[in-house]
């Protein structure tokens, strides 16, 4: 298992914008360098990516919530 840590504090998105499908959903497989989710800064958005491929096994954190460097966004199991 990898766990996709926040890099940055902000706010955590799981969508690119608000009427958009999320970037991916539990279960999907996700590639290395793949974009889960955004944090937004005094409005600058920067990406969170994977380090790994494998499956998502599940968010950790919801959208819209706050996040601190180091929290756990995601975890994959590695493939």
């Amino acid at each position: 298992m990898a766990e996709i840590q926040s890099p940055l504090p902000g706010v955590f998105y799981r969508r690119p914008s608000p009427d958009k499908d999320p970037f991916v959903q539990d279960g999907d497989r996700v590639e290395a360098g793949q974009v889960i989710g955004l944090i937004e800064v005094m409005k600058q958005f920067s990406e969170v990516q994977t380090e790994s491929a494998g499956t998502l096994e599940g968010f950790r954190i919801d959208d819209g919530d706050m996040v601190h460097p180091g929290d756990v966004i995601a975890v994959v199991a590695e493939s």
